[in-house]
Order: C-alpha cells, then sequence, then structure tokens
C-alpha cells in the first residue's frame, strides 16, 4: 500500500510546526518532512527551478532536525523526515550524531531525505566546491553509514577524513534509518542504487518521475541489485486524483503532498482536501 506524507515548508511566521504536525498525525498521514536552507544570498545567482521570483518562504526556513526534534516529543507515530538535508553544507561527523540522536527520541521514526542542492552561492558559503558536491555528497552518506555501523570508525576520503573514533548514539533503526536522495538525472538513479534506500524525485514532470521509475529498476537490474529493496517516494505531484491513482498503482512507497507556510485554518483546510487520497 503506498503511505501518504506531507511537506511542510516549516517557517516562523507560518503556523507552528508542532501543531501541523499533531493536525497531520491526527488526520493518519504517514509522515512529515521538512526542507532545509542554512540561508539565502542576497546575490540570487542561482536561478530559482520553479521558474519564477523565490518565494519568501526559503530564506525563512527553521532548521529541520531541531523543528522534527520538537515534533517527536508532540507525536508518537508518523515518521519525522527531510525532505531534503543538504548535506553537503553539513559537518559529518556532527550530522551521524544529530540524526542517531533524533532516531533515538523519536523511537526509530526517521527518515533522511538528502541532496546535492541547487543554490551554488549557498553552498560556496559552506566552502563546497560547486563541481564537487556530489562526490562529496557520496562520501558524506558512506562516512555516515560507517559511523553507524561500528563501533570504532574511521573514514579516509576525498572530502571527507577521520581517523578511529567513537561516537553514539547510534540510530535506533538498523544499519541506519532510511536514506533517500532527491535528484531527477541518471547520475542522480545511480547513485540511488549505488548509496541509498530510496528516490526521492520532483514531481513537476510526472511522465519525467514515472521514466525515472521504470530507468531506476531496469539499472538496479544491471547493477546487480533487487529493484524491490529500493523505495520510491514521489515529492509534490499536483494532488489531482488521476494523477496520485497512477502513482499508487505504480506501486510506490509513498507519496508526499506539499503545505505551503499559512496560518492554521488555511493549513487544515489543504490537509482535509487531502484526505481523499488516503
Amino acid at each position: 500500500m503506498t503511505a501518504i506524507g506531507v511537506f511542510y515548508f516549516a517557517t516562523e511566521y507560518g503556523d507552528n510546526v508542532v501543531d501541523v504536525a499533531r493536525e497531520v498525525e491526527q488526520r493518519g498521514f504517514e509522515s512529515l518532512w521538512l526542507p532545509e536552507h542554512t540561508h539565502i544570498p542576497t546575490s540570487r545567482k542561482s536561478p530559482y527551478a520553479g521558474g519564477t521570483e523565490l518565494p519568501k518562504e526559503y530564506s525563512h526556513t527553521l532548521d529541520p532536525f531541531v523543528a522534527l526534534a520538537a515534533v517527536a516529543t508532540a507525536t508518537t507515530s508518523i515518521r519525522l523526515a527531510t525532505g531534503i538535508s543538504l548535506l553537503i553544507e553539513r559537518d559529518t561527523l556532527t550530522t551521524a550524531k544529530t540524526v542517531a540522536t533524533l532516531d533515538i527520541l523519536s523511537n526509530g521514526r526517521v527518515i533522511l531525505g538528502v541532496g546535492g542542492g541547487w543554490n551554488r552561492e549557498e553552498a560556496e558559503h559552506h566552502g563546497v566546491d560547486w563541481s564537487q558536491r556530489f562526490r562529496k555528497l557520496e562520501e558524506q552518506i558512506s562516512a555516515l553509514k560507517t559511523i553507524w555501523a561500528n563501533d570504532e570508525a574511521s573514514f579516509h576520503g576525498e572530502h571527507v577524513q577521520f581517523d578511529p573514533i567513537w561516537s553514539w548514539p547510534k540510530p535506533r533503526q538498523r544499519p541506519h534509518p532510511p536514506i533517500v536522495l532527491g535528484g531527477e538525472t541518471d547520475h542522480s538513479l545511480r547513485r540511488v542504487i549505488k548509496h541509498c534506500d530510496g528516490w526521492l524525485p520532483r514531481a513537476r514532470d510526472p511522465e519525467l518521475v514515472v521514466r525515472g521509475i521504470q530507468k531506476l529498476y531496469q539499472l538496479a537490474k544491471e547493477a546487480g541489485r533487487d529493484p524491490k529493496s529500493i523505495s520510491v517516494n514521489v515529492f509534490a505531484p499536483r494532488p489531482e486524483r488521476e494523477l496520485i491513482d497512477r502513482f499508487k498503482n505504480m506501486g510506490v512507497e509513498r507519496i508526499v503532498l506539499w503545505l505551503p507556510p499559512e496560518d492554521h485554518d488555511a493549513l487544515a483546510r489543504r490537509l482535509d482536501s487531502y484526505m481523499p487520497f488516503l
């Protein structure tokens, strides 16, 4: 059965993320997904993929891990997901502890959505070489798994390096929380197969996602990986019955519907409109 989750663009001016999470859980949705941007450079050199002016919420996002920790204390069943965490802008060792701590406190409810991002200037403010961002991301994913899997862990890559360490806690979920990767290119599909537990494609173009699912399974078989071991999490499709049913009939694991940073009443009405998809 396909799960239905909700993405909320959590900000300080929209409805409180904890209140939204309670509403999401009470209505029976499966997961809550939060985005990440540490900041938005005022230069605005990187074009917004939506093709319009960058919406206000991008420069007002709450820290997803702090927000999800607050959500964990107010809920009992919904999965707590990043959609996506900009891992390349984060310290790997700190992130390993942050994610593991959240997974412990939430009793094993974390889904780690990651990606390379689209804002070059934002990443460069964190010292990221934009041309190397995906190589760094791949190493970070491998390093996180190494830390979580071993009592004594070390890693020596080009972008991530550390001698043997002790780092607890380990995540409640073993061997680690599901790691899902955003991105729609063939390179992204190959990274999913090599490094991740699932794929998180944006559904701006549904046909691109449909073709991507078929290509993902083909590439998985060619790489000797069971396609059933890879979850497909369709992100922000149009909330239309025909489209949602199409993805459900393809057997995707999860569909994540979009919530903008509105006030409580507006968000409640939008959530109610999504309930027929459950």
